[in-house]
């Protein structure tokens, strides 16, 4: 029997990271899967492992953090998004503040800079783009990304925002420039106050119900009143009023 208690313990305390409120069965296996892969027969164990080891430590870090994503992921819902803000928030707010939380590679975070840059939408600040996981924020930071991340782009957009070697493609600084790298653990750390657009996609899914009941009234505290919530494609939010919001499309929702 593998001591998840003291591993979670462990992890607060010397990786920063609370593991409590994720679901237990599915993220258990994963932490077991990848404890085996480096040999180590108990959690204690792996824990010295991932103190000793920065590679073994990196890998547990990517592992546990869910890092998948791309450009404008469900093409179809992303084109209703952005119609809401070049229709609807624009007109309404002017500059926009803009989250993009548990960003991952930054997919997400340029996929909103581009609609921005592309239909000329002011922005109040930075995209502010945010992940727990330090590696993965690094990479966001270089914006360069495969053929298969950036499928969802259209050709126009491609030339206008990417250059690429055989099947590399690396982002504008235009583009790049758009938007603010910073860790923030959903969890654990404050949020931010007074956005008009916060994107947090595919990613609820891994908390425990209570916890996710949680972060949607934080992310509605985070929104100005008009401003929207976008989720992902398998994250319906039952009875949106309960935290100060409704359902104004597809996984888009705007707070009372």
């Amino acid at each position: 029997m593998l001591n998840f208690e003291f591993f979670y313990a462990w992890t607060k305390e010397h990786l920063n990271i609370n593991l409590d409120g994720y679901k237990e069965k599915q993220l258990q296996r994963r932490i077991g899967t990848i404890m085996k892969n480096t040999g180590a027969a108990t959690l204690e164990e792996y824990a010295i492992k991932i103190q000793a080891d920065p590679i073994v430590k990196k890998n547990f870090l990517n592992y546990i953090t869910i890092n998948v994503t791309d450009f404008f992921r469900n093409r179809e819902v992303f084109d209703e998004f952005e119609d809401l803000m070049v229709t609807y928030l624009e007109p309404r707010f002017g500059p926009l503040k803009v989250w993009s939380a548990a960003c991952s590679t930054g997919a997400e975070a340029f996929s909103l800079a581009m609609i921005m840059d592309k239909h000329k939408i002011a922005q109040a600040e930075k995209i502010t783009a945010t992940d727990i996981d330090e590696t993965i924020l690094a990479k966001a930071k270089k914006g360069i990304f495969t053929s298969v991340e950036i499928k969802n782009v259209d050709e126009e957009n491609r030339k206008r925002y990417f250059t690429h070697e055989d099947h590399t493609f690396y982002l504008s600084n235009q583009i790049k420039n758009k938007v603010a790298f910073k860790k923030h653990d959903l969890i654990g750390d404050r949020f931010g106050r007074d956005y008009h657009v916060i994107v947090c996609r595919n990613v609820t899914i891994y908390f425990k119900n209570e916890v996710k009941e949680e972060l949607y009234q934080k992310f509605s505290d985070a929104l100005v009143p008009g401003g929207l919530f976008f989720t992902g494609a398998t994250e319906t939010i039952y009875s949106p009023e309960k935290y100060g919001l409704i359902k104004r499309a597809s996984f888009i929702y705007e707070k009372i």
